[in-house]
């Protein structure tokens, strides 16, 4: 726990901010354990950055090619969309008959149609994963670039869950794979959680008028000075850096950023998904009921909320929402029809905003959105209406980054098997997100940098036909 305090008239020490527990500390980007791993900056390699940041929507569950954006009207009943179709502002191209939003703003975007996620586990992978050497890409950002933004104090590496907006919400599974992994780095560049612990609305607001905390720091800085006089450790390296980024923090205006009733009522309304399915609409014959709520309820304020870090200088956000595009048709999940009633709308929806929003804003350049799951869907429905695991193809969107929108990258067969033209594979999509964020020549001269990231992943291509 990290607490600077006030005094008030009588004389009695009144704490004004308390900083501790997991979700603070990791909005410093540290544990105290780790004080001494946060020696790495982005100004040991000058232009390693690229100033662009990512948002990784990972669709957890696994979503279907066919019924999203890959309908094969012309194959058989069990094998086309069971959705239908509808037509893209593409010429010739359709979407699976649940997305006019996405349908509508095709040309904003890039679609990819020849995806191998590689195999048919429940997963993390490709965001986190053997091709990432286990971990979040994130953390590679935040290792380079600091944990914390230098001018605004927001953490570099963010996670959102839905209760990071919607504290009613389940807890996130953690089953199948830690968003947070680091693999090789050190811990103190996982990603800040902001649904953990007491949130960081509350804990990160200055309480006393800015004249006081700026005398408490310079005084601080006096006594610390002192201190170091004494103490030549590491350590106390360590707490003195800890100190500053809370400053940092509570200056950057960190609860701002979280705190979206600051946003403008007219985008929040946009965004909002709740609306589209309501929870008594919903079956509960499947055990993922409230996982469909919480999507509902959360995915268009997660993105919203997604944007506002990454404009503020958070550099990669990742966005998921619990166990929801497992369409089996068992006992846990909905058939396809049933379960794109559910799922559909919402992604639809959000993105849809999220895509205006963007280009409103002058933004299509600066963020990259990479929206997929760990895998694809069986190209036959099976016997009760839903769709299996699948490894050999699953789907792919990608919106901004500065690329050239309107593409439908590769081809799949004829039932939505498996590529037919270059198979798009994890280190085509690892790659594009590294060339997002750095100069990555200048990132293969970082510093005690495992040569796992500098050399071997530094040297994964992007997608090919995307630049």
């Amino acid at each position: 726990m990290l607490t600077f305090y006030d005094h008030d008239a009588r004389g009695t020490r009144r704490s004004f901010l308390r900083i501790g527990g997991a979700a603070a500390l990791g909005a410093l980007g540290t544990s105290l354990g780790d004080l001494s791993a946060l020696g790495a900056r982005a100004g040991e390699i000058p232009g390693v950055l690229t100033g662009k940041s990512v948002i990784f929507l990972f669709l957890h569950g696994g979503p279907s090619q066919t019924e999203t954006f890959d309908p094969k009207m012309d194959r058989p009943e069990g094998i086309r969309s069971a959705t239908g179709e509808i037509a893209t502002a593409i010429p010739g191209i359709t979407f699976g008959g649940t997305f006019p939003q996405l349908a509508a703003r095709a040309d904003r975007m890039n679609i990819v149609r020849s995806f191998v996620p590689g195999d048919a586990n429940h997963n993390l992978k490709p965001l986190v994963g053997r091709d990432s050497f286990g971990a979040n890409p994130g953390a590679i950002l935040a290792r380079v670039a600091g944990p914390n933004h230098p001018e605004s104090g927001l953490p570099t590496n963010v996670v959102l869950f839905p209760r990071a907006v919607d504290r009613t919400t389940r807890p996130t599974t953690k089953a199948f794979g830690r968003f947070d992994a680091t693999g090789l780095l050190s811990s103190a560049y996982a990603p800040f959680d902001p649904s953990q612990g007491e949130g960081v609305g509350d804990g990160f607001k200055l309480r006393i008028p800015r004249e006081r905390l700026d005398d408490r720091r310079h005084l601080q800085a006096l006594l610390a000075s002192v201190a170091r006089a004494h103490d030549s450790s590491r350590a106390a390296e360590g707490v003195d850096r800890l100190r500053d980024q809370a400053y940092r923090l509570i200056e950057g205006g960190l609860a701002e950023a979280f705190d979206l009733t600051r946003e403008d009522p007219r985008v929040v309304a946009r965004y909002d998904t709740a609306p589209l399915v309501r929870p008594d609409a919903i079956s509960r014959t499947w055990k993922n009921h409230d996982n469909y709520v919480d999507n509902a309820k959360s995915l268009g304020r997660l993105l919203l909320l997604a944007r506002r870090l990454c404009e503020r200088g958070c550099g990669f956000v990742t966005v998921t929402t619990n166990f929801v595009w497992d369409m089996h048709a068992d006992v846990n999940n909905a058939p396809m029809v049933e379960g794109m009633r559910y799922m559909a709308p919402p992604l639809d929806h959000a993105l849809g905003a999220f895509i205006d929003d963007l280009h409103a804003r002058g933004l299509e350049d600066r963020i990259l959105l990479v929206a997929c799951g760990e895998m694809g869907r069986t190209p036959r429905i099976n016997a009760k209406g839903g769709r299996d695991h699948w490894g050999g193809l699953g789907p792919l969107l990608l919106v901004g980054g500065g690329y050239p929108a309107g593409r439908v990258i590769g081809r799949s067969n004829r039932d939505a098997s498996a590529p037919q033209s270059e198979p798009i594979t994890s280190r085509h999509l690892l790659g594009t997100l590294l060339h997002t964020l750095f100069d990555v020549g200048q990132l293969r001269l970082v510093t005690n940098l495992s040569r796992e990231f500098t050399q071997t992943m530094a040297g994964y291509d992007e997608i090919p036909g995307l630049a």
